[in-house]
């Protein structure tokens, strides 16, 4: 035990150590790389846990700054990143650089102590493009090691642009009016006006944390969700319960849900990604979901049996779960972050590009991702809807919190969070469901 805990309080000293000298190499104008080739050539590799097209997208990404640099990057999914990576780089098998999808994990890799601090470029680009916000995530004891690479925006609740039309209703600006919005459909249509689905494979109620979080934001602020990430303010305070007890208004409300499925009930067995063709086909009035449910639209049919158009004037749209104040809004968000375990002069390289508004704006330009890198370019995303997205990210009047789930220990965020979802839709009063969650530290 002695020896561990030894190991872990000398770690931070090192990283620093190896930063320094990483610099002082730089300043010298050093070229040694550890990974290239007798032939100037050199592999840079990267691991992470994005796969498919949207890896190759990613390799695509790197093509100008390999023909200006003449650095290879070479982008490798693993669909088991999450649950190999700490393995890997503990056991000496780290890559070049690691794309990592969440803070909590990001933090169990910088206790390695094999994560290099970031450098003064990386440091001045993220002050410079992104702000405290983001940089936090990427910072532990005092020390920046890691840039955020994409995001995503939660909190929309995507409807129907055409049906709002038909009953002669607006997108509201308050939680108030969402309120009301909600119970007007409800007359008007004699039926329910919002639809969601908590089943989901391994991970069942996460749709329900995340509208949870948005409603401790919205109603407390950004204050009281540090707190609570941090458990100083616990699951059962009145705080905590005031969100429930909203989110309760519409989803434990049998008037108002589960559109096009059935009860209260159904919601449970209603796989998250479901709700789609719903809203597509005029079913379902609203639902809440986050930007990535617009890939989602892509597989379904609108009423007339066609792909959805996602416009404002289309057949699904969405706008941001509105806070109680007008124009003032702090939203929740995800995204990766980007580690590098080799001081290598060609991998500072990458790792600097990839923080810059020039990499931000190759990767959105190939479509279906954002950034909130403040220098790129939002009108080079794929849609309508991404563009608003990205715009909403950049706005330095827009708050952003990172899902408070990904950010509490696993016993919570992926456990007794999830776990407590499920039983509140199944029955459970809301003053139980709360000690259950709480609970989950104490495990």
């Amino acid at each position: 035990m002695g020896m561990s805990q030894r190991t872990r309080l000398l770690a931070p000293v090192g990283l620093l150590a190896v930063g320094a000298i990483a610099l002082a190499g730089c300043a010298e104008g050093d070229s040694g790389g550890t990974s290239g080739s007798s032939g100037g050539a050199t592999t840079v590799r990267i691991s992470g846990g994005i796969t498919g097209t949207e890896a190759d997208a990613l390799n695509e990404t790197f093509a100008q700054f390999t023909q200006d640099t003449g650095i290879e990057v070479v982008y490798t999914g693993d669909k088991s990143f999450e649950g190999n990576i700490v393995t890997k780089v503990s056991g000496g098998d780290a890559p070049d650089i690691a794309i990592v999808p969440q803070p909590g994990l990001l933090k169990t890799l910088i206790g390695t102590g094999e994560v290099q601090a970031a450098s003064d470029a990386v440091s001045s680009n993220v002050d410079e493009y992104w702000g405290e916000d983001w940089k936090s995530y990427g910072t532990e004891d005092g020390t920046f090691y890691s840039a955020p690479m994409l995001a995503n925006l939660k909190g929309y609740v995507w409807y129907s642009p055409a049906k709002f039309a038909e009953w002669g209703v607006e997108v509201p600006k308050t939680l108030d009016e969402l309120m009301t919005l909600t119970a007007t459909i409800q007359q008007k249509t004699g039926a329910a006006p919002w639809c969601a689905g908590f089943a989901s494979d391994a991970a069942s109620g996460w749709p329900g944390t995340d509208w949870v979080e948005d409603m401790v934001l919205r109603l407390s602020g950004p204050d009281v969700y540090d707190q609570w990430v941090a458990n100083e303010v616990k699951f059962t305070d009145p705080q905590i319960k005031a969100a429930f007890d909203a989110v309760g208004d519409i989803l434990l409300n049998p008037s108002y849900v589960n559109a096009g499925f059935g009860d209260v009930s159904s919601i449970n067995s209603t796989a998250f990604a479901d709700v789609a063709a719903k809203v597509a086909d005029g079913s379902c009035p609203m639902t809440h979901q986050a930007s990535f449910l617009s890939a989602n639209f892509l597989t379904v049919t609108n009423a007339a049996g066609e792909t959805p158009t996602i416009a404002p004037d289309g057949d699904v749209y969405a706008f941001l779960t509105p806070g109680v104040t007008e124009g003032e809004l702090a939203v929740e968000g995800g995204g990766e972050f980007v580690a590098a375990f080799s001081e290598d002069e060609s991998v500072q390289k990458v790792v600097e590009y990839m923080s810059s508004p020039e990499f931000a704006d190759a990767r959105v330009k190939l479509g279906g991702v954002i950034s909130a890198n403040k220098g790129a370019d939002p009108s080079l995303a794929s849609s309508e809807f991404l563009t608003e997205a990205m715009q909403t990210l950049q706005d330095p009047n827009t708050t952003v919190r990172f899902d408070a789930s990904d950010l509490m220990p696993a016993t919570v965020g992926s456990g007794s969070f999830w776990k407590g979802m499920v039983s509140w839709i199944d029955g459970t009063p809301t003053d139980q469901v709360l000690s259950d969650i709480q609970a989950g530290y104490d495990n």
